[in-house]
């Protein structure tokens, strides 16, 4: 795991010189001033790796954004995957907003699960689309091709994903010179936070959105030298943000949470095999949000999935309560109530909605995960209600109207509001 090397370097080229522009985004307005602000989504950062990063003393420009700026922590939006929670970032609102409320869905008309590399079912606009129609010269680079398109809604400027290197060096220019990431690595990250710093010392930014991915955090716990490396890295990578005078913002799409036992078994609820026992084989059909192109972080195995009743016949309360007497379920309610309780689209809901308590992971059926796609790793994963606590950083200090909005409870979909409207110089 390449974990070491440093951003590259390129003259710094004369700051583009504008006024504030302006955008409204699903009822918020944000005015970007000539500063550049960058937003980093650290995926699956819980902030027990920054306090363990910092505490090692590894990460002065994060200790430096603590005692600097802001140090807050937010909640994600339910379910704690990265779909819906990215989406809220760049939208600046909740899943009942924009519409994306999974990676992975059924289509219930033909009975057939979709997963969302796209940007279909996907409603209204982003904030960094909004801000290049109106002039802005924006940049959104994900770790994960799977976002791109979604997050780059409306885009009038540079997208780029990790995973298609070659396409993302052409788009920084030919001072960017960093080895293409395997996707299963600390690079993949770290690829995007240098393709970023290259941008900036270019003078080519207004704003960027850099997504990464949660590889680290699945495979190691925020102690684990591996973990420590890759933090330490990630720190390196926003020493040169702060020190390119940016306005930096740092959140994550979720947490994440031990999900295997002693031995190192996965902790799992086979609620499919527990629903096919009960009411037979293809009455009822399990769906797992967090499934997506990248199997060997989680084998499609988290702490959210929904339940759809196929058979007219079966009594949906006794299959609730069914569920809610089995041990590793934490909470079980009908869509609607899921919906209501969590901002969540209703139309996207299943006829119930399961999440598993601190440490139990939720599946299908047995049969239907390979968890030979953990490669040998602990099952460490995300979904439920544990891992919605997450970073609020800043470079730099709330301003008082901000810092009372926010006192309550900061949400993941805020960063970009405070980062463009609500910090002091």
């Amino acid at each position: 795991m390449q974990q070491g090397r440093d951003p590259i370097s390129s003259v710094l080229v004369e700051r583009h010189v504008r006024g504030t522009i302006h955008a409204t985004v699903n009822g918020r307005d944000y005015a970007l001033e000539p500063q550049p602000v960058v937003v980093i989504c650290a995926d699956g950062c819980s902030p027990e790796y920054i306090d363990a990063v910092v505490d090692a003393d590894r990460a002065p420009a994060l200790a430096r954004m603590r005692k600097r700026g802001h140090d807050g922590q937010a909640l994600a939006a339910m379910p704690t995957f990265t779909n819906p929670n990215n989406l809220s970032i760049v939208t600046g609102a909740p899943p009942s907003v924009h519409g994306i409320s999974g990676n992975y869905t059924l289509d219930r008309a033909n009975r057939r699960a979709v997963m969302m590399l796209d940007d279909s079912g996907m409603i209204g606009d982003t904030i960094p689309g909004a801000l290049s129609q109106a002039g802005a010269r924006v940049a959104v680079i994900t770790a994960k091709d799977k976002l791109r398109k979604a997050l780059s809604r409306g885009l009038d400027g540079i997208s780029g994903s990790a995973e298609h290197a070659e396409h993302l060096r052409q788009l920084v220019g030919p001072t960017f010179k960093a080895a293409a990431p395997d996707k299963y690595s600390a690079d993949l990250s770290l690829f995007v936070l240098d393709a970023g710093v290259s941008l900036l010392r270019q003078g080519r930014v207004d704003l960027m959105y850099l997504s990464l991915s949660d590889y680290v955090q699945h495979a190691h716990a925020p102690d684990a030298p591996e973990a420590l490396d890759f933090m330490a890295s990630l720190d390196r990578r926003i020493a040169s943000i702060l020190d390119l005078d940016a306005v930096l913002g740092v959140v994550a799409d979720h947490g994440m949470t031990d999900m295997a036992l002693p031995d190192g078994t996965p902790n799992v609820v086979w609620l499919g095999d527990i629903l096919d026992a009960r009411f037979g084989a293809g009455a009822t059909r399990v769906i797992c949000p967090i499934t997506d192109p990248f199997g060997r972080h989680h084998a499609s195995l988290g702490g959210f999935v929904r339940v759809y009743l196929f058979d007219p016949a079966i009594d949906a309360e006794a299959a609730r309560s069914l569920l809610s007497h089995t041990p590793g379920v934490d909470l079980v309610l009908t869509g609607a109530q899921a919906a209501a309780r969590f901002d969540l689209p209703p139309e996207a809901e299943g006829d119930l909605v399961v999440i598993g308590g601190h440490g139990f992971a939720l599946g299908a059926c047995r049969a239907d995960h390979d968890l030979s796609q953990l490669a040998g790793t602990r099952l460490r994963s995300h979904g439920g209600l544990a891992e919605q606590k997450v970073p609020f950083l800043l470079s730099h200090p709330l301003a008082p109207d901000m810092a009372a909005r926010l006192s309550s409870q900061a949400r993941v979909w805020d960063i970009f509001d405070a980062a463009i409207n609500g910090v002091t110089a």
